[in-house]
C-alpha cells in the first residue's frame, strides 16, 4: 500500500472526532486478490477503534494503472466498505468515483468517501450547480462519469502544468460541507510524479518539483477567487508526490565516487553509475 496517511481530529466534549483518510490505492488495485480484503480490514480496524463522527476518505488511482480491467473490484470494494458491521452507524453516505477512464479530457481516477454517524444533527452539502445548500440523507454513491454531479467539484489539470508528460490522470476533487452549522471544504488533490530520477537530480527545485507547484498555486488560486461559491477554510489531503531534494541526496551520496555514463544500445536512454577508487559500481 502506497503513500496512505490519516489524522483524527478531536478536542472539547461538543466537538465532533473527524478521521481523515489519504490512500494512494494504485498497488492495492494491481494485485486486488492480494490485497484488497487487507487494506480494507486495516481501514476498518482504524475506524472500530476511534468511532469517529465523521469519516472522509481520498483515494487516487483508483483502479490502478489498467482500470477496465479492475471495475469489477473497484465495485467489491465500495459494496465491502459501504455493508460493513463498522460502518452500521454511519446512515449517510456519500461516494464519488471518476471512473470514466475512455474520457482522456476528464479523467482523474479520483475517489472521495464520506460517511457521517447517525447521531450528527444537522449535515448539508454544497450544490456547486445552484449555489445552494442540499440535505444529506441515505447512501448515494456516484461512479462512472461523474462529470453532471452537482454536488462536488473536480478538474484535471492543464496538461502544460506538465510538460514533460505526454498524458496524465493528474488533479482534484472538492465536496462542501455544513456540519452543525460549520462550513468546510475537503479537496483530494493528486500532483504530478517525478518521471525521471535523472531528470529529478539535475536540480533543485526539479522541473517535477515545479510542477507540482504549480498545479497546487493554481488550486488554492482558484478556490480563493471562486467568487461564485467563495471561500471558506479547507482541508486538502490526497497525494502531493513530495520529494526530497534529490540532487542533493545524489551529491551527498556520490561525494567521493566518479561519475559515469553508459548509455543503453537498445533506446536513447543513459545509464549513470558511481563508482569507487577500484573501479567498482556503488551507485
Amino acid at each position: 500500500m502506497e503513500n496512505q496517511s490519516s489524522s483524527t481530529c478531536s478536542s472539547p466534549p461538543s466537538s465532533l472526532p473527524f478521521l481523515l483518510v489519504t490512500a494512494n490505492v494504485g498497488s492495492v488495485f494491481e494485485d486486488p486478490s492480494r490485497l484488497l480484503h487487507i487494506w480494507i480490514q486495516e481501514f476498518l480496524a482504524h475506524v472500530a477503534a476511534r468511532r469517529p463522527a465523521f469519516i472522509a476518505l481520498h483515494l487516487q488511482e483508483v483502479g490502478g494503472k489498467t482500470y477496465e480491467k479492475s471495475m469489477e473490484y473497484v465495485q467489491e470494494f465500495i459494496k465491502n466498505l459501504c455493508e460493513s458491521r463498522e460502518l452500521a452507524d454511519y446512515n449517510r453516505i456519500r461516494v464519488y468515483l471518476d471512473e470514466d477512464y475512455n474520457s482522456a479530457e476528464h479523467f482523474t481516477a479520483l475517489g472521495n468517501l464520506y460517511f457521517a454517524i447517525r447521531t450528527i444533527d444537522h449535515l448539508q452539502i454544497w450544490n456547486f450547480l445552484t449555489h445552494e445548500w442540499d440535505t444529506v440523507a441515505g447512501k448515494n454513491i456516484h461512479t462512472g462519469n461523474i462529470e453532471s454531479v452537482a454536488s462536488k467539484e473536480k478538474a484535471k489539470f492543464p496538461q502544460q502544468f506538465f510538460p514533460e508528460c505526454k498524458w496524465s490522470r493528474k488533479g482534484f476533487l472538492r465536496t462542501r460541507w455544513s456540519l452543525n452549522g460549520t462550513v468546510f471544504d475537503l479537496v483530494n488533490i493528486h500532483l504530478f510524479h517525478d518521471a525521471s530520477n535523472l531528470a529529478a537530480c539535475e536540480e533543485y527545485p526539479s522541473v517535477y518539483c515545479k510542477s507540482r507547484r504549480r498545479a497546487l498555486i493554481h488550486t488554492l488560486e482558484r478556490f480563493h477567487k471562486d467568487a461564485i461559491n467563495q471561500s471558506v477554510p479547507y482541508f486538502v489531503f490526497g497525494d502531493f508526490n513530495f520529494r526530497c531534494d534529490t540532487e542533493g541526496v545524489i551529491k551527498k551520496l556520490t561525494e567521493d565516487l566518479t561519475m559515469h555514463r553508459i548509455a543503453s544500445a537498445k533506446s536513447d536512454s543513459t545509464k549513470v553509475q558511481y563508482r569507487d577508487s577500484d573501479g567498482a559500481n556503488v551507485l
